[in-house]
C-alpha cells in the first residue's frame, strides 16, 4: 500500500512537471473549492462540486496517460492513434462540462 502511495505520487509529479493544463484545472479546483465556502449552498451540493473538481483531475490525468502511451509506440501519425488521444481530451472536456453545468445549476438553484 506505502508503494501504492509512492507511485500515484510520482504520477502526479510527473505530470505537475509537464501538464500546463493539469496546473490548469488544479488553480481552476482551487478556486472552485474556495467559491463552495463563500456562495451559501448546501453542503451535498460542496461535495458534489468538490468531487466533479477531482474528476476534472483524473480525467486530465488520465488523458495525459493515455497520450504518453501512444507517443511512446509511434511517434508516426496514425488515425487510431489519433482516435485515442482525441477520445481522452473529449472525455476531459466532457467531464468539465459536466462540473460547469452543475455549478450553473446549483448557482441558479440558490439565487434563481
Amino acid at each position: 500500500m506505502v508503494n501504492n502511495c509512492i507511485w500515484s505520487w510520482q504520477g502526479w509529479t510527473a505530470c505537475w512537471e509537464t501538464e500546463n493544463t493539469l496546473r490548469q484545472w488544479t488553480i481552476v479546483n482551487v478556486l472552485s473549492v474556495i467559491a463552495t465556502v463563500f456562495v451559501p449552498i448546501t453542503t451535498m451540493e460542496q461535495i458534489l462540486l468538490v468531487a466533479l473538481g477531482l474528476l476534472i483531475l483524473a480525467a486530465e490525468l488520465m488523458n495525459t496517460a493515455v497520450e504518453e502511451v501512444v507517443d511512446y509506440l509511434s511517434t508516426e501519425e496514425h488515425p487510431r492513434a489519433k482516435k485515442a488521444k482525441d477520445a481522452a481530451s473529449a472525455a476531459v472536456a466532457v467531464t468539465a462540462l459536466t462540473g460547469g453545468i452543475v455549478w450553473v445549476l446549483v448557482l441558479i438553484n440558490t439565487y434563481g
